[in-house]
């Protein structure tokens, strides 16, 4: 009994230092981690944002793998084609080397540049250049949208370049860091473009998102007056844009919220905003025409339901925002978020008419832009180094 009573106490006695070490072991090494995580540099300072639930993903939404059926063109020749546009067969896209490439019977060519090399990475890109939307003009003229340099006219067959708008040139006082997309009039005159934000640059659009920032525009440029005019402000990362068949109203992808927005230009309306699409089940990029009255939306991210959102989780939690890029690169987060290609296709109203999906992106990943064209989708990308092409007949 005595040994067995020395032992309980023995026993008692070295789980209690045991546990003292332990926990101070533990706050010793927690407490200055802590301490040095506090004191490390943060590049963002994240904003709390509210979502709605994500739309259940059912009815056309319903997950399937059309996008599978999807072609890859051109692999390994061209690299982050981001929008494309054709004149009659001849394709047209800008690449993540600062070109502007024409595509003719088969072969690449380059048709023009706006910045100057060297292109290796991402962190030349603001001398490189980015061209990302591209949109074909009443006369038969490329309209590009280049996220450091501004929007241009380019001549087709000469590669001729003629600046309209110079990103170098403040708006109302806030700089053009990230022209990203365009659209204009069938005459010509107007045009359309957004701005992402007035202090992130297209390299840094990760840190764009996760800031939450919303310093995004859209403006109006009038190729006879010259003019610039800011139609809206305040948008949280403002992306793809659309004119309406009509000319009445904009469309405005504001990737951030998961949602379009729309701008009237013309009729009683003009002036006047609504919401067009809110509460997406992903986050939207290029909006392009459909053939049947509606537009394609595409998008490389999604907010699973059911599943599971990073996005949605982070949105009202600055705190771990910034606790994830003081410790972890750009490319290190981007590795993070799931592979999922959505492309959806809204009816004039903004419903949903259907959807295509690549669960994993292993056909097409990283979409940006669906451009239909003689009976198929053009699926741009602004990483992937093709060009898909999908057969609307077989899906």
């Amino acid at each position: 009994d005595s040994n067995f009573l020395f032992l309980f106490c023995y026993s008692t006695y070295s789980n209690k230092v045991f546990s003292v070490t332990f926990l101070s072991l533990a706050v010793a090494v927690i407490i200055p981690l802590f301490g040095a995580i506090i004191l490390l540099k943060c590049p963002i300072d994240p904003q709390p944002i509210s979502f709605k639930e994500p739309p259940v993903l059912t009815g056309p939404l319903e997950p399937n793998f059309k996008l599978r059926q999807a072609e890859r063109l051109f692999e390994n020749q061209l690299v982050g084609p981001e929008s494309i546009a054709n004149i009659g067969d001849v394709l047209f896209t800008g690449t993540a080397d600062g070109k502007i490439l024409k595509i003719e019977n088969g072969e690449i060519h380059t048709l023009a540049r706006l910045g100057h090399g060297p292109c290796t990475g991402r962190e030349d890109e603001p001398t490189c250049g980015r061209p990302l939307g591209i949109r074909v003009g009443p006369k038969n003229t490329l309209f590009v949208a280049d996220a450091y340099y501004g929007i241009f006219e380019i001549n087709p067959v000469s590669g001729e370049v003629i600046p309209l708008v110079s990103s170098k040139t403040p708006i109302e006082g806030k700089n053009l860091s990230f022209i990203n997309d365009l659209t204009l009039t069938r005459d010509g005159r107007k045009i359309y473009f957004t701005d992402s934000s007035s202090k992130w640059h297209r390299k840094d659009y990760s840190l764009l998102i996760m800031e939450a920032s919303d310093d995004g525009r859209l403006f109006e440029y009038d190729r006879v007056t010259k003019e610039v005019k800011v139609l809206m402000g305040g948008l949280r990362f403002a992306n793809g844009v659309q004119l309406s068949p009509s000319e009445d109203f904009v469309l405005v992808a504001e990737t951030t919220m998961a949602r379009i927005r729309r701008y009237y230009v013309s009729g009683l309306m003009k002036g006047g905003e609504d919401m067009f699409v809110e509460n997406m089940p992903g986050f939207p990029d290029n909006i392009r025409l459909s053939s049947s009255g509606g537009y394609w939306v595409a998008m490389s991210a999604i907010r699973a339901n059911p599943g599971f959102s990073m996005m949605d989780f982070l949105s009202e939690k600055p705190w771990i925002k910034r606790i994830i890029f003081k410790l972890l690169s750009q490319e290190t987060v981007i590795k993070f978020v799931p592979k999922y290609s959505l492309l959806v296709e809204l009816s004039d109203t903004g419903s949903y008419r259907r959807s295509f999906h690549d669960p994993n992106g292993m056909v097409a990943s990283y979409i940006s832009e669906a451009h239909e064209h003689n009976g198929h989708l053009y699926l741009g990308s602004f990483r992937s180094p093709f060009i898909c092409r999908l057969n609307l007949k077989d899906v």
